[in-house]
């Protein structure tokens, strides 16, 4: 049933398990035979990194990273902030950054020098949406789930003030609920 703040629901359940099921796929076979730190930027992708380390076959190792550049706002301050940084070194490991949504790219692009500063072995980012047109700065992503439309989305771990993380869809927020 689709949450009455949802104008359109754009990725269901089903496309969202059968791509992370590929996503996962192809990272196994990527990888095959080494151990892969999966490093999610939470907390957005915490629902996804959860999903895509149970379909990687090769031993995978997780750790989380927590970055402000949104605020309370549909869109990016461009100024990030680490809020909670790596457990773990990453020093001669293969790193991939999990993301929920490649938008600007202007946090993405901070959070790739600061961990390519540690010298990780190999250094990828995997991001579940990438929203057509939005860069503003070039990414380049090794694995990506889907091209979105412009829009602002939630739902499967994206959030609109902590609201509608748990929705098991992705879904276009109608623009009446938010002010900006």
């Amino acid at each position: 049933m689709t949450h009455p703040d949802i104008k359109e629901i754009i990725l269901t359940e089903e496309t969202l398990r059968a791509r992370v099921a590929e996503l996962g796929a192809d990272i196994s076979r990527d990888y095959a035979g080494e151990t892969v730190l999966l490093v999610a930027v939470l907390r957005g992708a915490a629902l996804f990194i959860a999903d895509l380390a149970r379909e990687i076959t090769t031993p995978v190792e997780l750790d989380f990273m927590a970055v402000s550049s949104y605020g309370s706002s549909t869109k990016s301050s461009g100024v990030v902030r680490i809020l909670k940084d790596l457990d773990e070194m990453i020093e001669g490991r293969n790193v991939i950054v999990v993301e929920d949504i490649l938008d600007t790219g202007l946090t993405l692009k901070y959070l790739l020098k600061n961990l390519a500063s540690r010298k990780p072995k190999t250094l990828e980012v995997i991001t579940l949406l990438n929203k057509e047109g939005k860069q503003r700065v070039p990414i380049s992503c090794k694995y990506t789930g889907f091209l979105i439309p412009d829009e602002f989305v939630v739902g499967y771990g994206l959030d609109y003030a902590e609201k509608y993380r748990n929705l098991p869809y992705i879904g276009i927020l109608k623009p009446s609920v938010y002010a900006d």
